[in-house]
């Protein structure tokens, strides 16, 4: 954060950029356009909002090509179960086909909508995967949801990623930024300093001085949905922290709201939020046979930062209290704020899957099942959706708020999914091992069916 005293005003610049609502171009084909809210992604990497109109042909679109659920999968069910061996084989037998013209049970894993259990069963050389699930729709938005719960459902596309990404997991994680340009930060200070009073044109002039901004992601396809996924909650989350949106839930105030309530004195500090995986130990049974995925995935997080003269930024270890209040108020509501935008729970989402993945891959679950899961671990061995540009810049915005004699014009952060340390916390409890023993796939079974403990 730049601060600069002139004639009694305090400047006070955090960058904050348009919520990136989406993952998509609404031309693109139907699977392809699996947005988290839609946004319009140019040839050059430049993010944009879409239009009213845009995200109505968004949901038309994808309400018409939708394929609805088998019915023996479209009642809700506590715990829906998913074969990786019966996913193989679909996936082998679709050779030649386009990745929208799979089954839609298999492209939306089962409607599965949170995943909680990982079961290994060598007798019939296979690896199942439950949660709770239902039938699916489109919301006005464009995403594809539960029936009733109108939480997101898991996407084939994010498990593939997940599963193909965690050496890379393993290495250093899976992450998003978007953070200003040094050059950016440099202007910024120049600018600010120029500045004698507050006046109409300041915003213009802070966007800018600061140009775009940089996109930067590690660990997965820059072009994938799950990709996409961790910038649009990212951006949805500053926009809410920012006042730049509304929040939908009334105890769910902005951070700009509480500081302006507050008589905290602004000091020279940037804010900076993030979200971060959130997980209890994880429960084993069975001898490493049967995993349960324990806590609420996911929180946000916030640290100070400082910019020095050269425009790079410094953390400090330290945290505002008004910073740190809103970030407990959004953890504390992060359930029913998913309800409300479910970004939140698409980012939960992939964070199981990163999560299963993981221990997939650290416990050699694929070796004790007897599975071959060449087909889903090689990328050259699956279609993904078509690619789309990979998001690179986005425009600067900035929001502004008055508090007495100090204006606030707004602020940055990022998403990072820490899969392998997550897979890395244990504790036995033989019950997650009961719970293998009853839900035994049968050659009836087929893809994903309804757990005995839902009946």
């Amino acid at each position: 954060m730049f601060s600069r005293v002139n004639s009694g005003w305090i400047f006070t610049a955090v960058v904050v950029l348009p919520c990136v609502f989406g993952t998509c171009e609404v031309q693109a084909q139907f699977f392809n356009r699996q947005a988290v809210g839609g946004v319009s992604i140019s040839t050059d990497g430049l993010l944009s909002s879409p239009s009213e109109a845009e995200i109505r042909e968004l949901r038309e679109n994808n309400r018409r090509d939708l394929k609805q659920a088998p019915q023996e999968l479209a009642q809700p069910a506590e715990m829906r179960m998913i074969s990786l061996r019966a996913l193989v084989d679909a996936i082998k037998g679709a050779e030649g086909k386009n990745y929208q013209d799979l089954p839609p049970e298999l492209l939306f894993l089962g409607g599965i909508q949170r995943l909680q259990y990982i079961f290994v069963y060598p007798d019939q050389q296979d690896i199942v995967l439950a949660g709770p699930g239902e039938g699916w729709k489109v919301d006005d938005r464009g995403n594809v949801v539960g029936e009733t719960t109108n939480l997101p459902v898991l996407h084939l596309a994010d498990l593939l990623v997940a599963l193909q990404t965690t050496e890379a997991a393993r290495r250093g994680g899976v992450s998003c930024s978007i953070d200003p340009t040094p050059e950016g930060r440099q202007r910024l200070d120049a600018y600010l300093a120029q500045q004698k009073a507050m006046h109409e044109g300041v915003p213009a002039g802070v966007e800018k001085a600061l140009g775009k901004q940089a996109i930067t992601l590690s660990g997965v396809p820059t072009t994938s949905h799950f990709a996409r996924t961790m910038v649009a909650s990212d951006y949805q989350m500053k926009r809410l922290a920012m006042n730049l949106d509304e929040s939908p839930l009334k105890t769910l105030p902005s951070f700009l709201q509480l500081l302006t309530r507050s008589n905290a004195r602004i000091t020279n500090m940037m804010p900076r939020w993030w979200l971060a995986c959130d997980y209890e130990p994880l429960g084993r049974g069975d001898e490493g046979l049967s995993w349960e995925i324990r806590g609420r995935g996911v929180k946000v997080m916030t640290e100070d930062e400082i910019v020095a003269e050269d425009g790079s930024v410094k953390q400090t270890g330290k945290s505002d209290p008004i910073a740190q209040k809103w970030c407990d108020s959004m953890n504390a509501q992060y359930s029913e704020l998913s309800q409300k935008l479910p970004v939140f729970a698409e980012l939960r989402n992939i964070m199981d899957l990163a999560v299963v993945a993981a221990v997939i891959s650290k416990e050699q679950l694929s070796a004790k099942a007897g599975l071959d899961l060449a087909t889903l671990v090689n990328e050259s061995s699956t279609r993904l959706p078509e690619e789309l540009p990979a998001p690179q810049w986005i425009d600067s915005r900035c929001s502004l708020m008055k508090r007495g004699r100090e204006w606030v014009i707004t602020a940055s952060g990022g998403v990072d999914i820490d899969s392998w340390s997550v897979a890395g916390r244990v504790v036995d409890d033989e019950n997650v091992g009961i719970l293998r023993g009853r839900n035994a796939p049968s050659p009836e079974s087929g893809l994903a069916w309804n757990s005995k403990e839902s009946s």
